[in-house]
């Protein structure tokens, strides 16, 4: 088997809402005009129990089966990123500053076209409740959707998600049991120190001096106090500070980024940041106070259901090609929240080459849209079999 032949027959429409929510990206939880264009296409396929509203824009919908049964959750992320577009196409953002750089258009359009062939059949038991969150690029709609009760008041038993993938061959599936995203945490260090003229620096307290110390000092901590066979990333992005070239500035500013998969290897992480930070505050006779900003949590497979997912993808996806041992990435996902709450399983879907996800040029391709809405109605029909 491969892509649903009634799937493949309203391919262009999936085409059309997908081009359609690309030339109008709305970002973060603010996604009110996609979430009605959303509503509206659910209500034409006879969907009516619609719960709208949730984490301010987000909506989850409901398709009833065919006899008792338990309910199975697929998820579609709404939100756009503040990115200038460059792909010159017909479809391209007319929102200044906003496009879908990531593919959420097609995730949308996909889970809407399993909505369509889903509510037609209805071949499978129990219910499928579609989940359309926004903000997933922040501050997190996943997890305000679970705080919400959704998968409580839904009777959510398990959860999935596709995330497309340049660079992949077409229509390919990659997963795997366990970890498959990371962690994401962000730190801020802010120097104080005491300012003054270039050409007296001993009459002042630098902070460019301490934010260089401590820059150097950070990198020691992967190199040193994380064990080799775990996986952290610990990077500087930015450092900001001084207006003038003979003036000694006042305070200066440090951040980056901390990736990780293993919450022991976080925790050491985080306790050595602060060591040093102090430590390095006190040598160069500065102030400093360091801020963590916890992110997303690491995104984690079911293994059963990985498995089975790879299973499924295996029936839709093109020549078959599955990978079911991808590598993890340090990457991030907010689908991390609901898979801490339910049982479930992540998987990307390769749309071919192209420019990467948050480019400027990135554009989803249209061709792997039935690929990936083939996969997520077998996968209802498949877990939850009419019998």
């Amino acid at each position: 088997m491969a892509v649903i032949n009634r799937i493949a027959g309203f391919a262009e429409d999936m085409a059309g809402w997908r081009r359609h929510l690309h030339a109008h990206p709305e970002l973060g939880l603010a996604c009110h005009e996609t979430a009605r264009f959303v509503a509206e296409r659910l209500r034409e396929f006879g969907i009516t129990q619609i719960e709208e509203g949730i984490a301010e824009s987000g909506l989850v919908a409901v398709i009833e089966g065919r006899g008792e049964g338990p309910t199975i959750g697929l998820r579609a992320d709404m939100d756009a990123l503040p990115i200038q577009e460059k792909t010159g196409a017909e479809h391209a953002s007319k929102t200044p500053g906003a496009m879908h750089a990531c593919g959420h258009d097609g995730h949308t359009a996909m889970l809407l076209g399993a909505a369509k062939y889903l509510a037609e059949t209805r071949n499978f038991r129990g219910r499928v409740a579609l989940i359309f969150q926004p903000a997933e690029e922040g501050p997190g709609g996943a997890r305000l959707m679970v705080e919400a009760g959704i998968l409580e008041r839904y009777d959510i038993g398990e959860v999935f998600a596709l995330h497309t993938l340049p660079g992949e061959a077409e229509g390919s599936f990659h997963t795997c049991p366990g970890p498959i995203l990371a962690a994401v945490d962000s730190f801020h260090i802010d120097i104080t120190g005491q300012g003054g003229h270039g050409a007296f620096p001993h009459e002042t307290r630098d902070p460019v001096v301490a934010a260089a110390g401590m820059v150097q000092a950070i990198q020691s901590i992967l190199s040193r106090n994380i064990h080799a066979r775990d996986t952290l990333v610990l990077s500087v992005t930015q450092i900001h500070t001084g207006s003038a070239e003979n003036i000694v500035p006042e305070t200066a500013y440090v951040g980056g980024t901390i990736r990780s998969f293993d919450p022991g290897a976080r925790q050491t992480a985080i306790a050595r940041l602060e060591e040093l930070v102090a430590g390095q505050a006190a040598s160069y006779g500065v102030s400093a106070r360091l801020r963590i900003e916890e992110g997303y949590p690491a995104t984690v497979n079911d293994a059963e259901r990985a498995g089975f997912a790879a299973e499924v993808a295996g029936e839709v996806a093109a020549g078959g090609q599955v990978r079911s041992d991808r590598p993890p990435e340090m990457g991030a996902e907010d689908f991390s929240f609901m898979l801490q709450a339910r049982p479930g399983a992540f998987l990307f879907l390769g749309q071919g080459e192209g420019a990467g996800l948050h480019h400027p040029g990135f554009d989803f391709n249209d061709a792997v849209a039935p690929v990936g809405a083939s996969f997520f109605a077998r996968l209802v029909e498949r877990a939850q079999p009419a019998g």
